[in-house]
């Protein structure tokens, strides 16, 4: 398993709502997280089949910057 590390503009519960049902639909997603305590508000995503553009590109057609942390 895979797990990314996203920079995000998600940054309060309604932000995560909003992302929610997209994440929900993209296949191979194992499970995920924002952490929007943290000053970057990091996405973490674990999948087994999905690549970081994918999920990048997924978080921005929910309306909000993700930027891969390395």
């Amino acid at each position: 398993m895979t797990t990314y590390k996203f920079k995000t503009t998600i940054n309060c519960g309604s932000c995560v709502k909003a992302v929610t049902p997209h994440l929900q639909k993209l296949e191979g997603v194992e499970e995920w997280k924002v952490d929007t305590d943290n000053p970057d508000k990091v996405l973490e995503v674990k999948t087994n089949s999905l690549d970081a553009e994918t999920i990048q590109n997924t978080v921005q057609k929910a309306g909000f910057k993700a930027e891969q942390l390395s």
